[in-house]
Formats: structure tokens, C-alpha cells, sequence
């Protein structure tokens, strides 16, 4: 008898099957040693960073619990990563989205969240300038976004505020690291927007194995974690760093921090393009460097694996000003 095949489909039924269970790839090339730098690969998410994560799960969560009817509206406030995600997972389920950003954030942010059917609203700067975005700018957007929810009565994500966020890693990205690393995470280092990342994951991974270290990246300057004064509010990394302590943040999970300049976000984010093929953004760059200042400590045994984020694509990012280089 003929033997026959079977084929076997692998069709998706839509971009929310694409978010998460990202790679995990070792940046050998870039750090040969000693120890080891393994880097989850978000900007491979279909809006091209880790925030389609907490996109998807703070608006599961919304409709599930009827505080978001279906075709029902919905704002957040942005620093352009958590809008182009929601922006994704809205188009998918039938839900006009609104959109306040900084004029501070790169406008190709702007640009990606429309071509997915969302408003983009941006927002004047108060304080900052165009690629340095600080708590006032953010402030400012949030005022133009809570004005729209008065008017509209959208539901309002509220990522800095929503537990969604922070489940989302924990239930999610520390789970698939835990698993890809075999199990062994002697240390995880992430920088801190809303902290709903570094949250989600050092929880998950210190209740694993209590002995891995965590560590905060803060920009240089602006350090509010590590107990500093601002002295530098203006930074490249958009999205993070914003000069305050994130209500989601949990010290419990936290073993330090590492600071970052502006310069060695820059070099590493180079370096992560020239030496391992990835365009990433600035704060993938700063993650990276922290990883490399972790292992050169000596807090950590000489073969020890730093876990760290490649938070989004390089595409979300105007170039440097000339001024910084």
C-alpha cells in the first residue's frame, strides 16, 4: 500500500497569536566573556516591542471583566511602544483606539500607531525637547488624555496604574525565559518605564531561584530608584527613565541598579546592530550595557548568564541629534 503524508497547516488565526514566545539569543559576539549575555528578542513582536505584551493582556482583562464593551473605545497615554501594541491588539478586536503622546517621542511612533487605524493625538513638550521626553512631558499627554476619557467616556488603559501590566510579564515573558534559559537565570537586568516589566519578571524569577540577582538600569542622572537627586532629566531612552519611582515598582524583587549613560546606550545600541545583526533601540542598548557592567562587577560567578531585554526595533527612533555624538 502507497504510503501517504499528511500535511500539516500552521496559519495563525490573527497578529494576537504572534505576540510573545519571543527568542532568547546569545549576544556571544558582541561580549565574548566571562560569563554570558542572553537577550529576549521583543522588537520581534508584531508591533515591534515588549509593550504588545501588556497590550494584550490589559485589554483581555477589560473585556472579560465588561469595564471595555465590545466596539467600545479606548485611550491611553503613550510614550509610543504600549500605543503601538494597543493599537494591534484594538484593530484585531474592533475597538477604536485614541492615542495622546509627547511631540517629544519620535514620530515615527506616531506614524506606525495611524497606519494600524489609531488617533494620535501629540501632545506640546513643557520642558523637554524632541528626543528627550521627562515626567512633565508625560504629565502633560496624560492631562490631554484624561480630558479625552472625560469627554468620551473611552476606557482608559492606565498602564503606569494597571496590575494588568506587570501580570503580563510575570504570567508571560518570565515563564518563557525561565523555560529557554533551562532554568538557570543568575541574573536579569531591565531599564524601568512603568515598571511593569521588571516587576512581572524578577517576581517570577526570584520566586524560581531567590539567589538570582536583579537589577534596575537607570539612566545616568536620573535615578530615582537607586535614591538620587534629578540632576539630568533630558536622556535618550524614551519610554523609561522618567525621574519618578513607577507605582507598579516592587523593591522586594530588587537586588540594585545600574546607571547608564547616554553615550553608552549609544555605542551599545551600535554595537548590538554591527556585531549581532539586530536594530534595536536605545534603551535595548542601555539593557545591554548594564549586562556588560553586571558581568565585568565581579558580583557574579565568572560564568554566569545575564538575562537582559531588547525592548523594540530601531525603526521607532529618529536618529541622535549631532549635539550627542
Amino acid at each position: 500500500m502507497a504510503q501517504t503524508s499528511e500535511l500539516k497547516t500552521e496559519i495563525y488565526s490573527s497578529a494576537l497569536e504572534l505576540i510573545g514566545n519571543t527568542p532568547l539569543v546569545a549576544l556571544d559576539r558582541l561580549w565574548t566573556g566571562p560569563g554570558r549575555i542572553l537577550a529576549k528578542c521583543e522588537f520581534m513582536n508584531p508591533g515591534g516591542s515588549l509593550k504588545d505584551r501588556s497590550s494584550l493582556y490589559m485589554i483581555q482583562n477589560a473585556r472579560d471583566s465588561g469595564n471595555l464593551k465590545p466596539g467600545g473605545s479606548v485611550l491611553e497615554v503613550t510614550s509610543g511602544n504600549q500605543g503601538c501594541g494597543l493599537a494591534v491588539v484594538c484593530a484585531v478586536l474592533g475597538h477604536p483606539i485614541t492615542l495622546t503622546m509627547s511631540k517629544g517621542n519620535s514620530v515615527q511612533r506616531a506614524i506606525h500607531m495611524e497606519a494600524l487605524g489609531a488617533k494620535c493625538v501629540r501632545v506640546a513638550q513643557v520642558e523637554g525637547t524632541y528626543g528627550n521626553v521627562t515626567l512633565s512631558d508625560v504629565k502633560q499627554a496624560e492631562a490631554e488624555g484624561l480630558k479625552i476619557v472625560e469627554e468620551t467616556g473611552a476606557f482608559y488603559v492606565n498602564q503606569f496604574n494597571n496590575g494588568m501590566n506587570s501580570a503580563s510579564h510575570y504570567h508571560g515573558t518570565g515563564p518563557e525565559i525561565w523555560r529557554q534559559t533551562g532554568h538557570r537565570v543568575d541574573a536579569f537586568v531591565a531599564t524601568v518605564g512603568t515598571a511593569g516589566t521588571f516587576a512581572g519578571i524578577s517576581k517570577f524569577i526570584k520566586e524560581k531561584n531567590p539567589k538570582s540577582l536583579c537589577y534596575v538600569v537607570e539612566p545616568t542622572g536620573s535615578e530615582p530608584i537607586k535614591g538620587e537627586p534629578i540632576t539630568k532629566p533630558l536622556h535618550l531612552l524614551q519610554g523609561s527613565g522618567y525621574g519618578c519611582v513607577p507605582n507598579l515598582f516592587e523593591f522586594d524583587h530588587m537586588d540594585g541598579t545600574l546607571s547608564v549613560t547616554d553615550e553608552e546606550s549609544m555605542n551599545y545600541k551600535k554595537l548590538i546592530g554591527e556585531k549581532e545583526g539586530l536594530y534595536v533601540g536605545y534603551t535595548s542598548g542601555a539593557n545591554v550595557a548594564a549586562a556588560v557592567k553586571l558581568l565585568q562587577s565581579g558580583k557574579l560567578p565568572k560564568d554566569a548568564w545575564v538575562v537582559t531585554i531588547l525592548c523594540d526595533t530601531g525603526l521607532k527612533y529618529t536618529p541622535v541629534p549631532e549635539e550627542l555624538t
